[in-house]
C-alpha cells in the first residue's frame, strides 16, 4: 500500500497537535483527543481514505486511548453508543426509502413528472426542488425524514434523466439539483419552528435561561425577511455556482411525457410504495409534533426513526423491496459508518469539556467590546463551532446555555435578539459540512456533489447564510423588539 501526501496529511496534523505545548485550562487527554479530531476532519477534507474508514480509524484510536473514558470497557461502551442514534438510523431507513422509490418505479414516475412540468428550463427544476421541501417543512419536525426521507429519493432520479451519473457526469446537472435540494432544507429548517426538533428544543432551553420565548406565527415573523427572499433566491444561487452543463433542454419535455406514457398506469408496487409514503408522512407529521393530539393516542406517540422501521417491515411483508436489498445498499452502510464516527467523535468533544472550554475562551474577550460587537461575535462563535460537531441537537445543547450566559453578563446586549439570531442559525448551519445535519451524509454520500466541491460548497453558502443573518435579520429584530 502506497502512502500518498494525503494519507500523511492526516497523521502530521494530528502529530504537530500531540507535540505543542498543551493549552492552559486544558488536560492532556483534551488536547490529544482534539488531535485525534482534527486529524480525522483533515482526511475527511482530503479524502484519504474511503470517509466511513477514515471515521472509524479516528474512533477507534480515541477508543483504545481511552481519551473520553479511561475504563475500557465504558470506553467501548462510548464507542458504539453512537450505533444506536436514532438519527444515523433516520438516515439508514431514508436510503431504504429511496430502493423502495428505485424499485417500485414511483421515484422515476415522480421525476418524470417533475421534468414534465419544470424541465424545459435547470432553473425551473431548482425551484421545483426548493418548493417541495418548502410544502413540507411546516408539519415535519424532522429535516431528516423531509429531505432525506421524502425529497432525496424523488430529486434522485431527475439527473439520470438527463444523462447526469454519479461521477464524471454528475455535474450535467446532477451536482444541481442535488445541491439545491440540500440546501433548501438548511433554509427552511430555520423558518418554521416546527421544521426542525431541535428548534424547539433549543428555545426551551432560552426560556428557561434568559426566559425568552415566541410562539410559531412570531418565530417566522422574525426569520421571515431573510427566508423567503433565501428560498426564492436560491435555485439561482445554486446555479451559479454549481454551473450546471445543461442549461435548457425543451426535448426532455416531449420526451419525459412520453415515458410517462409507456409507463402506463401505477404498478401494483407504484400504488403500495405511494400508500406507505403517505402513511410515513402522517406519521412524522402528527406522531412527533407535541402540538398535534390524535385521539386515543395523544401527542408524541411514535418516535421519526421508529417510523421508518414500521414502513421499512411494511415494505419488505409488502414485497415492495426483499433484505437482499437493504444489505446491497452500498452507499447506506458507507455513510452508516461514516456519520456513526463523526457523531460519536463530535459529542465526545462535548463531553470530555473540550467545546465549553473553547467557546468560554473565545467569549472571555468580549466584555470590552460594545454591545452590538459582542452579540456579533458571539453569534459568530455560536453558527462557525459547529464545524466540531455532526448534530445539531447537541450543538444547541452544549452551546446555548454558554452563549447566552456569556451575553447576559454583557450590559446592553438585547438578549431577545442574540437568543433569537443564535436558534434561527441552527437550521442554517446544517449546510456547512458533510456531517452537519441528519440529510448531509445523504448527499455527500450520493456521488453527485464531489467531496472537495461539498465542504467548498459549504462554505460559500454557510458564509451567504450566515452575512443573511447579520444583515438582514438583526436589524430586522432590533426594529420589532
Amino acid at each position: 500500500m502506497s502512502l500518498s501526501w494525503k494519507k500523511i496529511a492526516p497523521l502530521a496534523v494530528w502529530l504537530v497537535l500531540y507535540v505543542i505545548p498543551i493549552p492552559t485550562g486544558l488536560v492532556a487527554n483534551q488536547w490529544h483527543y482534539f488531535a485525534v479530531f482534527a486529524a480525522v476532519i483533515t482526511g475527511l477534507i482530503l479524502e484519504s481514505m474511503p470517509v466511513g474508514a477514515v471515521g472509524l480509524i479516528g474512533l477507534t484510536f480515541a477508543g483504545v486511548m481511552g481519551y473520553v473514558e479511561h475504563d475500557p470497557n465504558k470506553s467501548l461502551r462510548w464507542m458504539l453508543s453512537g450505533f444506536s442514534e436514532s438519527t444515523v438510523w433516520l438516515i439508514v431507513g431514508a436510503f431504504v426509502f429511496s430502493i423502495g422509490y428505485r424499485k417500485s418505479g414511483l421515484g422515476r414516475r415522480l421525476a418524470l413528472l417533475l421534468v414534465r412540468g419544470l424541465g424545459r428550463n435547470t432553473v425551473g427544476l431548482g425551484y421545483a426542488v426548493a418548493l417541495s421541501d418548502l410544502v413540507l417543512a411546516p408539519a415535519t419536525p424532522s429535516n431528516t425524514a423531509r429531505s432525506g426521507g421524502t425529497v432525496y429519493p424523488i430529486v434522485s432520479n431527475i439527473p439520470k434523466i438527463y444523462g447526469s451519473e454519479p461521477g464524471p457526469t454528475a455535474g450535467r446537472i446532477g451536482t444541481y439539483v442535488m445541491w439545491t435540494a440540500f440546501a433548501a432544507t438548511a433554509v427552511t429548517s430555520s423558518m418554521f419552528l416546527t421544521a426542525l426538533a431541535p428548534n424547539a428544543a433549543a428555545l426551551s432551553i432560552a426560556k428557561k435561561i434568559v426566559s425568552v420565548d415566541v410562539g410559531w406565527s412570531q418565530w417566522f415573523i422574525g426569520f421571515a425577511p431573510l427566508g423567503v427572499p433565501l428560498i426564492l433566491l436560491l435555485p439561482l444561487l445554486s446555479y451559479a455556482i454549481c454551473r450546471p452543463e445543461v442549461k435548457e433542454s425543451p426535448e426532455i419535455v416531449a420526451w419525459s411525457a412520453g415515458e410517462l406514457a409507456s409507463m402506463g398506469a401505477l404498478s401494483r408496487s407504484e400504488w403500495i410504495m405511494a400508500g406507505l409514503v403517505v402513511l410515513a408522512m402522517f406519521l412524522w407529521i402528527t406522531g412527533s409534533n407535541p402540538d398535534i393530539s390524535l385521539p386515543g393516542l395523544g401527542s408524541n406517540f411514535i418516535n421519526a426513526t421508529m417510523v421508518v422501521f414500521v414502513v421499512i417491515s411494511l415494505m419488505l411483508v409488502t414485497g415492495v423491496i426483499t433484505f437482499s436489498d437493504i444489505i446491497a445498499e452500498k452507499a447506506a452502510w458507507e455513510v452508516f459508518f461514516y456519520f456513526t464516527s463523526l457523531l460519536t467523535l463530535s459529542s465526545g468533544l462535548n463531553d470530555i469539556g473540550f467545546i465549553k472550554w473553547a467557546a468560554a475562551g473565545l467569549a472571555a474577550p468580549l466584555a470590552t467590546f460594545s454591545p452590538t460587537i459582542a452579540m456579533i461575535l458571539l453569534v459568530s462563535i455560536f453558527f462557525w463551532i459547529h464545524y466540531f460537531f455532526s448534530s445539531i441537537t447537541a450543538h444547541a445543547a452544549a452551546m446555548l446555555p454558554v452563549v447566552l450566559a456569556v451575553g447576559s453578563s454583557i450590559p446592553g446586549i438585547p438578549m431577545s435578539t442574540l437568543t433569537l439570531l443564535c436558534i434561527y442559525s441552527l437550521g442554517l448551519m446544517g449546510v456547512i459540512s458533510p456531517y452537519a445535519t441528519g440529510p448531509a451524509p445523504m448527499y455527500f454520500g450520493s456521488g453527485y456533489i464531489g467531496k472537495a466541491d461539498f465542504w467548498k460548497f459549504g462554505l460559500i453558502f454557510g458564509l451567504i447564510y450566515f452575512a443573511g443573518l447579520l444583515l438582514v435579520v438583526m436589524p430586522w429584530l432590533l426594529m420589532i423588539n
